[in-house]
């Protein structure tokens, strides 16, 4: 499980960003609404990445900057203050990325899978169900401890729903994501794909069909 750290004293985004960070079951989010309980929560537990605004109660996002260096945590920062001068003093100072407000959730999400990307911290395996453990790394899948062989797109299809828990998609969008390629309207490619996915690892009730939309992955 990946740990991340959000200190953010607006509630609204530091809650929003948690609920889009914690729909991916590979991601573990707290919170903290001032600089100086981000810097206790730090000594007390250790994180995989910080998420750091700038204009903060008590203690900065500049003056935390100083104190994360000691403990080796990638950070990015995500602030409304956007002139040049205070996103290259966040990066001298050591930060790994700089996001201004308002931003696009979707960007949020890709810039922190790029940092935890580089700096290894990507969680190599996911539980989902209580019984299927799925190794990002090998790419090998198993249910009650035994293989399950899937093919390349089926694992592709679970990766999908896993990080969009709860969200249903459209077939269009499920077959562009896989397939890498425009949607010709050929539904009987998914729809059989995911049947056989939910045959191999029995997720029957947990992939369930949306009325002229598509399937939502249910946790």
């Amino acid at each position: 499980m990946t740990e991340i750290l959000i200190v953010e004293d607006e509630h609204n985004i530091s809650n929003l960003i948690k609920m889009a960070l914690s729909s991916h079951s590979e991601y573990s989010c707290d919170c903290a609404f001032d600089g100086e309980q981000g810097a206790d929560m730090i000594e007390k537990k250790h994180y995989d990445l910080i998420l750091l605004d700038i204009m903060m109660p008590k203690i900065n996002g500049f003056e935390l900057m100083e104190y994360i260096k000691n403990y080796d945590i990638p950070v990015i920062f995500i602030t409304a203050k956007n002139n040049t001068n205070d996103k290259v003093k966040g990066l001298k100072l050591g930060a790994d990325d700089y996001i201004t407000k308002p931003f696009d959730i979707s960007e949020l999400l890709a810039r922190v899978e790029a940092v935890l990307r580089r700096y290894n911290k990507t969680a190599t395996h996911i539980n989902i169900d209580g019984d299927i453990d799925i190794n990002t790394e090998s790419r090998v899948v198993t249910k009650n401890g035994q293989p399950v062989d899937l093919t390349l797109k089926e694992y592709e299809i679970l990766m999908l729903f896993i990080k969009n828990k709860n969200i249903a998609l459209y077939r269009e969008t499920i077959y562009e994501r896989v397939w890498e390629e425009s949607y010709m309207g050929d539904t009987r490619t998914v729809d059989l794909h995911i049947q056989r996915l939910r045959k191999k690892l029995d997720l029957k009730d947990k992939i369930q069909s949306v009325y002229k939309v598509g399937y939502r992955y249910v946790e």
